[in-house]
């Protein structure tokens, strides 16, 4: 069990590092949010710590557009 709750801590600790990366970014700042805008930022809170050492993941998601 020890070492589930350790686990649990460094997953929490890993996570709030990449939603600060995405504040840095000045990714929570736009009004209009985009299926891309909402991956990117998803993306890059599971990055983590990489994103301090050079990872810049970015999504591009082309949604259908409905018919006229």
């Amino acid at each position: 069990m020890r070492g589930t709750s350790i686990l649990g801590v460094i997953v929490v600790i890993w996570l709030v590092i990449g939603a600060i990366a995405g504040g840095q970014r000045g990714y929570y700042s736009g009004d209009d949010t985009n299926c891309a805008e909402a991956g990117t930022i998803l993306v890059t809170i599971v990055a983590g710590p990489l994103n301090y050492i050079g990872a810049n993941p970015k999504i591009d998601c082309k949604l259908p557009e409905p018919s006229k």
